[in-house]
């Protein structure tokens, strides 16, 4: 994996929790107005805004770059518009990284021609 391509997945796990929780948030103050007289929408749905737009910026940048194929890019994708799906995101971009280091880390080491 050449650093192009880590740096593209690092971003996209980087985006990938804060808009979790944005969106978290943004149920939670939607509950809210309902129910009280916070309102804290129009803040909490702009930072939420601006943290999936980022998110599926960088879900197009590491699908290029990593060459995945549909299947993968669309769970990428339908974590994002899942509450919760940014967290198992972040979790599983992580393992990829790690695993794409030890397999870089062998072949330099001339341990695997892959």
């Amino acid at each position: 994996m050449d650093i192009k391509t880590a740096t593209a997945i690092r971003r996209l796990r980087l985006v990938s929790a804060p808009e979790a929780v944005s969106f978290l948030l943004l149920l939670v103050c939607s509950v809210l107005k309902r129910t009280t007289d916070f309102n804290a929408v129009p803040v909490m749905g702009m930072v939420h805004g601006v943290l999936f737009v980022l998110y599926v910026l960088f879900w197009a940048d590491a699908w290029n770059r990593t060459k995945w194929g549909a299947k993968t890019a669309a769970f990428y994708f339908v974590l994002s518009v899942l509450p919760t799906g940014g967290f198992f995101a972040e979790r599983k971009l992580k393992r990829e990284a790690e695993n794409a280091v030890i397999a870089s880390r062998a072949r330099q080491e001339g341990i695997v021609n892959a």
